[in-house]
């Protein structure tokens, strides 16, 4: 239990939080799901059952259909965290883990079913598009009104007006009912209008992804202003580098569970490993389990060095090789192979396609086919990488299989004398570590004034 005293210093405070939801299952006949067809038939069946009882007994008979049943789930349990004043607040997990729920019962959306939340302060939320607008008003109508919903006062709203008109870009169209807006035009109005109006607490879910790179750009520079200003901001997002920038703080939920609070690149890089740890090879025997569709499906994919052994931890100044293979079940189909690697921070460093291969782009024939990449020795840093394994067709674009986090494995580098390191032991910054080729030569002879000086330099020290 927190202590009032901290409750007092805290901008949020989460006790003990739990959500509960019933789950109905319609059970019969060992049918889980019914569809509507089915529906209508049973209870003209039943009808037709509970006639012939009535004309044969005067004591009705028991329906011996099983009624719909419910179960339980805990989208949240035993949440417990507080977040402080200019705190920014990455929330990360997987799909499921509870993300939306806790946002929505931080933005008063829902209640919780045990526990208690503490807010200190005024609340602005972007949780799904179109939060908070009236489909009917429009973009002119839907900021006073999001406004007045906050709190502020009309005169503070057309200080901010023209602001987040021009931030949102939708002068256009601002007197236009917002139900004739794109999904884009939505998003950008209103996180336009939850950003400017100067709540004490943004929260913002995913829905940034609906907008462009431009915009989203701009939405994260608008939150780190916002956060420098002293504001407290929640941030979920599946875009770990965008969480790592911005965020100095992060809860990973894990279902419906606290699974980690703290530094965010401690956090990120435990998420992206995921429960399994590092695993350099998978497989999948079955040709109805292998990711894919009507036209190829993937077998494998492995981690490897160049005898072919597969291995999950490299060393950093020898090659290594990405395989992939799977079955092509349609032919004269043009395909291209992908390769998509990201670091433990989620950084996306780089796509590899089958360029310098013959089969780039061509139309294969029926069969298995095992595609190889190689990523050098000496060009990824120390750490932890992640690979998605991806096959396509260009023209018209489609994607056939595409495994995300696929693989994984680790660079080191045990040699230092011989490596981009030199003499250093201590972390390597940068990204990517290549041992580049050097040509440093001396232009000419120092000058005897400078040689000078250099001795009685080295005389004093």
């Amino acid at each position: 239990m927190l202590s009032e005293a901290n409750v007092s210093d805290s901008v949020i405070t989460v006790e003990n939080l739990g959500k509960k939801y019933s789950i109905r299952h319609q059970q019969q006949n060992g049918m889980r799901y019914k569809a509507l067809r089915d529906v209508l038939t049973d209870q003209t069946k039943s009808a037709a059952r509970h006639l012939w009882s009535a004309m044969r007994s005067p004591t009705p008979s028991k329906a011996s259909d099983k009624g719909p049943s419910s179960e339980d789930f805990w989208a949240l349990k035993d949440v417990f965290f507080e977040v402080k004043q200019g705190d920014v607040l990455g929330i990360i997990g997987r799909n499921g883990a509870g993300k939306s729920t806790l946002l929505k019962i931080l933005s008063r959306i829902t209640e919780p079913t045990e526990g208690r939340v503490v807010i200190n302060g005024r609340v602005a939320s972007l949780l799904e598009v179109g939060t908070g607008f009236h489909p009917e008003l429009t973009g002119r109508e839907n900021i006073f009104l999001n406004g007045a919903i906050l709190g502020m006062h009309r005169a503070e709203i057309r200080e901010k007006f023209d602001e987040m008109v021009a931030f949102a870009e939708v002068e256009r169209f601002l007197d236009t009912p917002v139900k004739r807006y794109s999904s884009g035009m939505y998003v950008r109005l209103a996180f336009a209008v939850a950003a400017h109006l100067e709540p004490e607490i943004l929260i913002v879910d995913e829905v940034l992804a609906v907008g462009d790179m431009d915009f989203q750009k701009k939405c994260l520079g608008k939150m780190s202003q916002v956060a420098k200003g002293g504001r407290t901001v929640l941030f979920v997002s599946h875009n770990m580098d965008a969480v790592l920038r911005l965020c100095s703080l992060v809860i990973r939920l894990e279902t419906g569970r606290v699974a980690g609070l703290g530094s965010p690149t401690a956090l990120v890089s435990e998420y992206l490993r995921g429960n399994d740890g590092v695993m350099a090879a998978r497989r999948w025997d079955a040709l109805e389990k292998q990711p894919g569709n009507d036209v190829a499906r993937l077998a494998e994919v492995f981690a490897h060095d160049e005898q072919g052994k597969k291995l999950s931890t490299f060393d950093i100044q020898r090659p290594i090789g990405i395989t992939m293979e799977y079955e092509v079940l349609r032919g004269d189909i043009s395909l291209v192979d992908n390769f998509n690697v990201h670091n433990e921070q989620g950084i996306f460093l780089f796509v590899a396609h089958n360029v310098r291969s013959p089969y780039y782009d061509r139309r294969r024939s029926l069969g298995r086919y095992r595609s190889t990449a190689w990523i050098p020795g000496n060009l990824l840093a120390e750490g932890f990488y992640s690979v998605s394994a991806a096959l396509d067709s260009e023209s018209p674009f489609r994607v056939h299989f595409h495994v995300d986090q696929a693989i994984s494995f680790h660079v080191t580098d045990a040699m230092r004398g011989n490596s981009a390191r030199g003499v250093h032991a201590g972390p390597f910054p940068g990204v990517v570590r290549p041992l580049l080729d050097w040509d440093v030569r001396p232009l000419a002879a120092a000058p005897p004034e400078a040689e000078a000086v250099l001795q009685s330099q080295s005389l004093l020290t």
